[in-house]
């Protein structure tokens, strides 16, 4: 131990020159002397210290040199393959700028702390800034052989730093050093990160190219949350040349360049919906749904919500990115922009085929949908008091997006034109006082500065220049989102169905083949066709779980659309004055140049939510259904009559017993306007439906009624909608009701004539495949062939007598309560006819002919068809006061017979109908016989009746003729009021024709009935001495 009078010997004390030396040196990994042992990290700049003595300065590295050491380090020539490249050096030395910031705080000489701290910040400083001009400008520095782009080396350190222990694969290299991303981007001005940010993003974009739902694109998703948060990086974004890409791709469209050259079209690309033309990997179908027929449930339910799961975090990733951008004021208009071209660029999406290599992908175009409705949420939430904010005049008066060439709800091209038109010039009369107010006050106080307005241009929206209409961003994404729910969800939707269909068609044929192949030997061509079906089954299998994964497994995005189309309604009938009935008779123009594709993928959606299990449950329906109560019979405010349709179809889907939930029974039952309106229209659509114009039209309308009639026939169980139904077939006995039961007849017959004639080709294939030795020996093509036929014919029989038994079931249970209108002059003799041949086919003697092997397949139910026919003869016999019926019955000279009704009452009794019911039909074809007694009677004493009296159309004697304004034809009335009923036009020269035009023929109605006297009172005395009583000839002229 040393003498307490000897003082220790101490360490040199450093100069503050030194230390800040030493700790520059660290930081920059350099020397400015030989240094003593070498050190491959650390550079000796031997020029620099040469030009430092040259100018008499100290071999020190200090804050006023530090910019030249810096530059001479990265500037050293030939850098081996080792050293770091200029980018990574930097990032190396910030981390060492820190560690050494963190060691000065312990230094208690607070000058020297102080200087040291603003030392280290400068070098801090033009670290960040030269590794901003490496980023931007990789040449500027030498680099070593093969070093990677500064760019790469950025984008690895911001996936290292967004990495997550969920992600597929690990992060791809170290993270960066503390605050150096922030530093590096966000502390500086535009023009200084610009450059980096450019090839930045292009690279981010190639790290997601052809990326499926199962690939790894979240990380780069959070890369890129993360750099629009720092506002140059989102301005570098939206500035990008490939932001809204300009470039051209040999035979590649518009929009799908948007989808494969766009920063964020990569993004929007990654989907579980296969691409065909550009497949993303991993193969989302053969990874999840390979082999999906013999899979359990239970990991078909796992692959569905590892899917949604996925999907989901994209969609939230990318309305967050799209949601920082709006609020920022510099790119906002930026982002509407890039909507709107990839809506513009993508019309063709919104037609029936689409060109895959024109428009973007479908997996594209939902996860759009998916986003915008995020967008959409909270107005959404709030939809009452937001809708106000959309204003109709954005659909012709935006400069973003063309609505114009849309097929409108109820006008024409050029009515829309016309409107849009007229609207202007009003507009701009209107404000044509202020803006002249306005000038003046400008010229009086601008200083030289001139302004111009110019009127809107014919037929389009404002001319650039003039008073520009400034639209809220609410009504600015509701439109853009509705757009894109057409050309999104709505198409893909509309692909699901088709592929469905395709798939059903495959899978029969692919049954087909096999029943074949078992039912005979097999060929090479039928196992070679059975193969290809199998893999075409599959394939189609894949794509339709795929689409189901990502659509409808995902009750969420299907309920957001529902909030956005319930929205859609409100606005709408705010259009037309509310929910009130009736409508306007006036169709306002705003509402009729609306596009059509608005409705009617509401309806679309509808009709698919209704049908996928507990898609509706907690969703109010109530503005939907009062929305289609008002317009499904309305042709003056909606011209298709497949919207129309599509209405029905929608509450068809929600009867009680079809859908499954207790809250619809109330929709029907506790609605004023259901109640008053729901039958009404209806019934109004059955007829209007006769009629769609389409080349389909018949066999479309049989669809559309099955929907109708089923709706029809769950009301009539509905007390209050059955009081309904009976006071409108009283008020318009001879209006929209009678046309109903003259379609619902002209139906019955059809259908039920089709069946029978179908069954009756089934039984013949039926014994050709009984008879299998000449079966076999037929070639399998043919024998193919027959089999087809024999499912096609299956399938028409299954739906036409489907369809038969409910017209039918319909009349029957109409006619017990509102016989009268069948009873009608015009109706009377069509509905015996009807009820006849029916009779005939179920009673007469060819009814053995159509058994068939299980009739129940077929729909086909004989028996109680039978006592249905025979409960609607009785019903109307039971109204028929005034004893016409009978009459009606023995007059149908196709089918009537007395033994058929003979033969008839037999097969009642042996099948257990109600004995009260025989009895009445029994005594009903007593009069029925005596009426065709009681006719022949009175034809005998009319003798040869003038041709002039006759009818044209029936040849039978007119009672109440009249003439036919267009073709002058004489008729009689019932026959040309009935023909009236299905057709309003002249049968003669095809004019437009109504009852209310008919002319009475007063002059040949008295002949009529003078020749009628004339004949009665020369026969009289021969009858009365042959029979000694009248016939009762004299009654038919009253």
């Amino acid at each position: 131990m040393a003498s307490p009078s000897t003082p220790a010997p101490s360490r040199p004390q450093r100069s503050p020159d030194e230390v800040e030396d030493i700790i520059l040196r660290k930081i920059l990994l350099v020397s400015l002397t030989p240094p003593s042992s070498p050190n491959p990290a650390v550079a000796y700049l031997e020029l620099t210290a040469a030009e430092l003595l040259s100018e008499s300065r100290p071999l020190l590295a200090l804050r006023d040199t530090a910019e030249r050491v810096l530059i001479d380090r990265l500037s050293l020539p030939d850098p081996p393959a080792t050293s770091p490249p200029p980018f990574a050096f930097l990032a190396a030395a910030f981390r060492r700028a820190a560690d050494e910031a963190r060691k000065i705080s312990t230094i208690r000489d607070s000058a020297l702390q102080a200087r040291l701290k603003a030392s280290i910040a400068h070098i801090r400083g033009l670290i960040l800034s030269y590794a901003r001009i490496v980023a931007g400008n990789p040449d500027t520095f030498p680099s070593p052989p093969n070093a990677p782009h500064p760019a790469a080396e950025l984008l690895v350190f911001l996936l290292a730093e967004a990495a997550d222990s969920l992600d597929p694969t690990p992060a791809p290299g170290a993270p960066p050093p503390p605050g150096f991303l922030d530093e590096l981007l966000g502390n500086a001005d535009y023009e200084a990160v610009e450059p980096v940010m450019g090839e930045l993003y292009e690279r981010l974009r190639q790290r997601v190219d052809k990326v499926s739902a199962l690939g790894d694109f979240q990380r780069p998703l959070r890369v890129l949350r993360r750099l629009v948060g720092i506002p140059n990086c989102a301005k570098a974004l939206v500035e990008h040349p490939k932001w809204i890409p300009k470039n051209q791709i040999m035979l590649i469209g518009e929009g799908r360049v948007m989808e494969l050259s766009s920063l964020l079209g990569a993004f929007f690309h990654v989907s579980a919906i296969p691409d065909r033309e550009f497949a993303s990997q991993p193969d989302v179908g053969q990874q999840c749904f390979s082999e999906a027929s013999s899979r359990r449930p239970a990991d078909l339910m796992s692959s569905f919500a590892t899917i949604k799961s996925v999907m989901n975090n994209l969609q939230d990733g990318l309305r967050d990115i799209l949601l920082v951008l709006l609020k920022n004021l510099d790119t906002r208009d930026k982002v509407l922009e890039y909507l709107a071209e990839v809506i513009n660029k993508n019309v063709g999406r919104s037609r029936m085929q689409v060109d895959p290599l024109k428009c973007a992908s479908s997996g594209m175009f939902v996860n759009l949908s998916a986003v915008m409705l995020r967008l959409c949420e909270p107005f959404l939430d709030q939809m009452e008091s937001k809708k106000d904010k959309i204003d109709v005049k954005y659909l012709f008066c935006n400069d973003r997006i063309n609505f114009k060439d849309l097929t409108a709800i109820n006008a024409s091209s050029e009515e829309v034109s016309s409107w849009i038109e007229s609207w202007s010039h009003a507009h701009a009369q209107n404000d044509s006082s202020g803006m002249a107010r306005s000038l003046e006050s400008q010229e009086s106080t601008s200083s030289g500065k001139s302004s111009s307005v110019s009127l809107p241009s014919k037929g389009g929206p404002p001319a650039r220049g003039s008073k520009k209409e400034n639209f809220s961003f609410i009504c600015e994404c509701f439109f853009m989102t509705a757009r894109v729910l057409n050309m999104g969800l709505m198409k893909a939707v509309a692909d699901f169905k088709h592929l469905s269909q395709d798939l059903a068609r495959y899978e029969d044929d692919l049954e087909s083949n096999k029943v074949l192949r078992e039912q005979s030997d097999s060929s090479p061509q039928l196992e070679q066709d059975i193969k290809r079906l199998e893999k075409i089954v599959a394939v189609l299998s894949q794509e339709k779980y795929c689409y189901e994964a990502q659509i409808i497994r995902d009750g969420a995005f299907l309920q957001r659309a529902l909030s956005f189309y319930r929205l859609m309604v409100l606005w709408s009938v705010d259009l037309v004055g509310g929910f009130k009935m009736p409508l306007p008779s006036q169709c306002p123009k705003e509402f009729s140049c609306i596009p059509e594709h608005f409705l009617d993928d509401a309806m679309d959606l509808l009709a698919l939510t209704s049908r996928v299990p507990k898609a509706l449950e907690g969703f109010p329906l109530d503005d939907f259904l009062n929305f289609n109560i008002m317009f499904m019979s309305s042709s003056s405010y909606i011209k298709n009559p497949y919207l129309k349709a599509k209405m029905v179809e929608v509450l068809n889907c929600w009867m009680p017993q079809r859908s499954g939930l207790k809250s619809t029974a109330s929709l029907f039952e506790g609605h004023q306007l259901c109640l008053d309106y729901l039958v009404k229209n209806l019934l109004k659509l059955y007829v209007d439906i006769e009629f769609t114009g389409s080349h389909t039209q018949f066999f479309d309308k049989f669809n559309i009624r099955h929907n109708i009639a089923e709706l029809l026939e769950y009301l009539w169980d509905v007390p209050s909608h059955r009081n309904a139904w009976r006071q409108i077939a009283k008020e318009e006995e001879k209006g929209v009701y009678l046309n109903f039961l003259n379609f619902l007849i002209n139906d019955s017959i059809y259908l039920l004539d089709e069946s029978l004639n179908k069954i009756l080709e089934l039984k013949e294939i039926e014994a050709e495949m009984a008879n299998t030795v000449a079966w076999n020996s037929r070639p399998a093509q043919e024998r193919e062939e027959r089999l087809r036929v024999f499912h096609q014919s299956e399938n028409i029989v299954r739906f036409d007598m489907k369809l038969a038994n409910e017209d039918v079931g319909m009349l029957a249970f109409t006619s017990e309560q509102i016989p009268a209108p069948l009873l009608l002059p015009e109706m009377v003799e069509r509905v015996a006819s009807m009820l006849n041949y029916f009779l005939l086919q179920l009673a007469g003697p060819q009814r053995k002919s159509l058994t068939v092997k299980d009739p129940e397949k077929y729909e086909f139910k004989p028996k109680q068809l039978l006592k249905q026919i025979v409960t609607i003869y009785v019903h109307i016999a039971r109204g028929d006061k005034e004893a016409i019926f009978p009459a009606a019955i023995s007059k149908d000279g196709r089918s009537y017979n007395e033994q058929l009704f003979a033969s008839a009452g037999n097969i009642l009794w042996k099948i257990g109908v109600d004995p009260q019911i025989i009895q009445e039909f029994t005594q009903l074809a007593g009069k029925a016989k005596a009426a065709a007694s009681e006719a022949l009677d009175a034809e005998a004493i009319l003798g040869d009746i003038p041709d002039e009296f006759l009818d044209p159309i029936q040849y039978t004697l007119m009672e109440d003729p009249v003439i036919l304004p267009s073709s002058r034809v004489t008729i009689d009335r019932p026959v040309i009021v009935r023909h009236l009923l299905s057709d309003s036009t002249d049968p003669f020269n095809r004019s437009h024709l109504t009852q209310d035009m008919l002319l009475p023929d007063t002059d040949l109605k008295l002949r009529i009935q003078e020749f009628v006297r004339s004949q009665q009172s020369r026969k009289r005395p021969a009858a009365d001495s042959k029979m000694g009583e009248p016939d009762g000839a004299a009654d038919m002229v009253e």
